[in-house]
């Protein structure tokens, strides 16, 4: 039997009470436990850091004189360095023929019923009840007045909507009225599918049709109606959109 060593502190038996409760019951000791803390893992912050200034993409000198040209022919729009039009989509003259057609019929309806109303007065029973020949001609000619102003109004509210294609994007500018006018720019990476409609045998003679782009994402649907030769401007969008995509320059041809 080896002598203890009187520094080395008893081992305690724990199945044995050290002490009894006011009841009677005994208590005994628990071993100390000794706590294992798992090494936590150190966070690793990564700090990236980008230029105040980034730098600018790199356009051609051709480039840049095309978004010069563009931006003194086109100083209602908004391009962006190095951006310039490739086509300008107006609205076919065709459109115009109802509105100046309703507003020549008007007029020619106006002044022709003065001298039937004059006729229609000197064979009434009643002449002096009517309103003379003069007041009824004064009242038809303002009449006829506002209806060529509404036709003016009508045809610039018609020809101010236009439809824009860069090399980056199609700008639509809406004119809904003589003081409302809103403009819709969607990017070429966007667009998702792109299309024309011509209707009826009207637009198969004169040329003329619709517009439909539709974007990825929200699938939001613009159109663009009387296009003058929708076919070749549709094959011009999908040509620009197809090359903006493969990052190929998109040009005219």
């Amino acid at each position: 039997m080896e002598p203890q060593n009187p520094n080395q502190p008893e081992e305690q038996d724990y199945s044995k009470p050290v002490a009894y409760d006011n009841q009677g019951r005994p208590l005994y000791a628990h071993p100390p436990q000794t706590q294992t803390q798992p090494q936590q893992e150190q966070n690793q912050a990564f700090h990236v850091m980008r230029p105040f200034d980034p730098e600018a993409p790199t356009i051609s000198a051709e480039t840049k004189a095309r978004a010069e040209a563009s931006r003194k022919k086109y100083p209602n729009l908004n391009l962006s360095d190095g951006e310039y039009v490739i086509s300008a989509v107006r609205r076919h003259p065709i459109g115009l023929v109802p509105i100046f057609g309703f507003v020549g019929f008007m007029v020619i309806f106006l002044v022709g019923a003065i001298p039937f109303y004059e006729s229609f007065r000197n064979s009434s029973a009643n002449p002096g009840g009517m309103p003379s020949t003069a007041i009824v001609a004064v009242l038809a000619l303002l009449l006829g007045a506002l209806f060529l102003i509404g036709g003016l109004i009508a045809a610039y509210v018609y020809i101010q909507n236009k439809f824009y294609l860069t090399n980056e994007s199609v700008i639509q500018e809406i004119q809904n009225s003589l003081f409302s006018k809103h403009e819709q720019t969607v990017s070429l990476s966007n667009i998702e599918d792109a299309s024309f409609r011509q209707e009826n045998i009207l637009q198969s003679i004169f040329n003329y049709g619709s517009i439909r782009l539709s974007t990825e994402g929200d699938e939001t649907t613009y159109r663009f109606n009387y296009v003058a030769n929708p076919k070749r401007e549709i094959a011009i969008l999908n040509n620009a959109v197809e090359a903006f995509k493969n990052g190929r320059p998109v040009v005219n041809d």
